[in-house]
């Protein structure tokens, strides 16, 4: 049978055959130097996902040859056989054996000759892994790295891989910078935008296979029969791409929205209201994921507030979700005003209910023990809870790396963690050996990110803020990959294959992240953003009343002597929450790694670094140093514009142009600011500031509009 896409179709998953405005992300299919002709395609089987499959093969081969695809039950003249393990033609090329150890979502990608010809197999247990195993055939193409003869076999790091939304149920995003949410609740569930299924199968392409939808600081309303219809249809559209939904609940819900007088997770009422919620929720949606919760932070409700622990809360929740194979995913993200060091507080709560949760119960970790900084360490909890099941989550929306204005790709900050060792079952006990069930088997193992995602036409923003949610996709499928693999791909897919532009604006990926660090907050300094919205620059934090850790100042200490904050055994023991031998490691100055002195010292201004400067000129040069890479990313893109289309060229650099002057800007406020301490004069052979410092304090930015 001839397989025709109709044009409804096409027009939803290409958006326009012509127009390069980032609409398409790393989906474009541009036409292939090396043409593998996959029009003729074998399937014998056929399900809504298979469905996905074949429509993605054609939008494919469209695009790449111009050639609709031929599907067909016999295998003659194929060049293209997929299936799951309980095809017939599956099973007469690949032994049952192979599939052994594939999962769900591990596939099969191999090359035969049969008859004389040569053909390529994708096959899986199921049908979302054969989806999975097209996408990774079609980026082959796509990269050039299509070999002769293929023989993949591929599964998953992780059980789930889940973008966490902090979209409103009025429109608005929290921490959002690409426009409003994607999710249209005032027109649900009667009218479905077509950028429901762009937006299932870009996911589905990196391997993502879990989605909250809506913020932390959830409303109760999300629970409601009028909501969960809503959600409903999201989730039957999300299904084929393999995409499971989860909501995070707000934990007062029974009381807010049930009527209850309280929401005590051992009130009986409370619980059997959570019981007959799920109910009503699994018979809504019968393959709903779970809960993610926030409680008991920044003000959030939470079971503390009966004198209930995190554990009592989480147990209740995932009782109700039990019988259903759902989890609850419990944020780790807690902390409250206290004399006490901010970065040890979620060590401190979670560390005495270890063992405590039930196993179906997950605690989401921040990657570093502030909020998801430039530069952090990984948490101290990762790998100190040894019986409870663990999962990361990162940020890839910029709340803290210059919003959508900023070149920032992540893949080096999401690496840096999860290659961390955290020594906590000896050598070798990376964080993504802890989370990935590697050292620590558990029931379910999961990673998260908060999304980037708006309803702006190039999804993110930033045309090169998509790379992030590209690279979180490719991390959770596999955190073996280097940050290099996967900018090389998203740069061919996304923009051009020659190499002319590919490996200069790998550089630009590549060094970015650091140019960031360098001119916002280098050598272990953290959280001296502008109050509120989070950015630029305000050290001096003078914000009337509001609490300490909320402000600058408690982060960086600045004072006559020197900078940055004492987490040693003389100061906030933060260092005790890690083992040996990191805790001495990270006492000692002269052995802590430089890129994290500040973080774990108060060091003098004359302190002499490891290259012979002192503390002052190395900070000096290193905020210089941020500029001038700015700079350069600005210069080599002022070089590729043969090689890409005229609008995307011009979207990237005029955000650089906004780049370079914010670089200026940090580097000016903190330099003068930090100067008043430090009684030092800037090195001579660095840029000096061109703004001052009192000028610098009267900025005021008005970011209500990227809520």
């Amino acid at each position: 049978m001839k397989y025709i896409i109709n044009t409804f179709i096409f027009v939803m998953f290409s958006f326009s055959l012509f127009a390069e405005d980032g609409s398409k992300l790393w989906l474009r299919y541009a036409p292939s130097e090396t043409v593998y002709d996959f029009s003729r395609v074998t399937i014998d089987e056929n399900t809504p996902t298979l469905e996905k499959a074949l429509k993605e093969l054609s939008i494919a081969s469209q695009s790449f040859t111009g050639k609709d695809i031929e599907a067909s039950k016999a295998t003659d003249n194929s060049s293209l056989i997929i299936g799951t393990v309980k095809s017939k033609n599956i099973a007469s090329i690949i032994p049952a054996k192979d599939f052994r150890g594939l999962g769900n979502d591990g596939y099969i990608i191999q090359t035969i000759n049969k008859g004389g010809k040569q053909s390529t197999v994708i096959a899986s247990n199921t049908d979302i892994g054969v989806l999975y195993g097209v996408f990774h055939f079609l980026r082959l193409i796509q990269t050039n790295q299509l070999p002769e003869s293929v023989n993949i076999k591929e599964t998953p790091k992780y059980d789930v891989r889940i973008l966490n939304h902090w979209d409103n149920l009025d429109g608005t995003i929290e921490r959002g910078y690409a426009g409003y949410s994607l999710w249209k609740w005032n027109e649900l569930p009667n009218t479905l935008s077509p950028r429901y299924e762009g937006y299932a199968r870009a996911n589905a392409s990196v391997g993502i296979n879990a989605t909250v939808l809506n913020n932390v600081n959830a409303s109760p309303q999300i629970l409601s029969k009028e909501y969960l219809s809503k959600v409903k249809a999201l989730a039957e559209i999300f299904r084929p791409y393999g995409i499971k939904v989860y909501l995070a609940v707000n934990f007062s819900s029974p009381k807010e929205l049930g009527g209850l007088p309280d929401s005590d997770p051992l009130n009986k009422e409370v619980i059997k209201w959570w019981n007959d919620k799920a109910k009503e929720i699994y018979s809504i949606i019968p393959d709903f994921g779970g809960f993610l919760v926030k409680a008991n932070s920044e003000g959030l409700p939470g079971p503390q507030d009966y004198g209930r622990t995190h554990a009592d809360g989480a147990n209740m929740l995932a009782d109700a979700l039990k019988p259903y194979n759902g989890i609850i995913m419990w944020r780790a993200f807690v902390y409250n005003p206290s004399s006490e060091d901010r970065a040890k507080q979620a060590y401190l709560e979670f560390m005495p209910l270890d063992g405590q949760f039930r196993d179906n119960v997950i605690i989401q970790i921040k990657n570093g023990p502030i909020d998801f900084q430039p530069r952090e360490p990984f948490s101290p909890l990762f790998g100190a809870m040894q019986k409870t099941p663990e999962m990361v989550e990162f940020q890839i929306t910029q709340e803290y790396l210059g919003f959508s204005n900023h070149l920032a790709y992540l893949a080096p900050l999401f690496k840096e963690t999860l290659d961390s060792d955290t020594y906590s079952n000896g050598k070798g006990s990376t964080v993504a050996k802890i989370t990935d069930g590697t050292l620590r088997p558990h029931q379910r193992t999961a990673i998260a990110a908060v999304a980037n995602i708006g309803e702006d036409t190039n999804w993110c923003g930033h045309h090169f803020a998509q790379s992030n949610w590209y690279a979180f996709g490719r991390l959770a499928w596999d955190h073996q990959l280097t940050s290099e693999q996967i900018a090389d791909e998203w740069i061919k897919m996304t923009f051009s294959k020659d190499k002319n532009f590919v490996n200069p604006v790998k550089d630009i990926m590549l060094a970015s992240r650091e140019a960031v660090v360098d001119y916002m907050m280098p050598m272990g300094l953290h959280h001296i953003f502008a109050f509120g919205h989070h950015y630029g620059p305000e050290p001096w934090g003078d914000v009337p009343n509001a609490r300490p850790d909320w402000m600058p100042w408690y982060y960086h200490n600045a004072d006559s002597i020197g900078l940055g904050f004492n987490r040693t055994s003389t100061g906030s023991n933060a260092v005790s929450q890690y083992f040996s031998p990191l805790k001495e490691i990270y006492n000692d100055p002269s052995r802590c790694p430089e890129s994290l002195l500040l973080w774990f010292h108060h060091i003098p201004w004359n302190y002499k670094m490891k290259n012979g400067r002192s503390m002052w000129d190395e900070l000096c040069y290193k905020y210089d140093s941020g500029v001038q890479q700015v700079r350069g990313f600005r210069k080599t893109w002022e070089q590729m514009q043969p090689y890409i289309d005229e609008q995307r060229f011009s979207d990237v650099k005029s955000k650089l142009e906004i780049q370079s002057k914010d670089a200026v800007w940090w580097k000016d406020a903190c330099l003068l600011y930090f100067q008043t301490f430090s009684k030092r004069p800037i090195a001579s052979d660095i840029e000096l500031p061109i703004h001052k410092l009192d000028d610098l304090k009267k900025i005021k930015l008005d970011m209500k509009h990227h809520n």
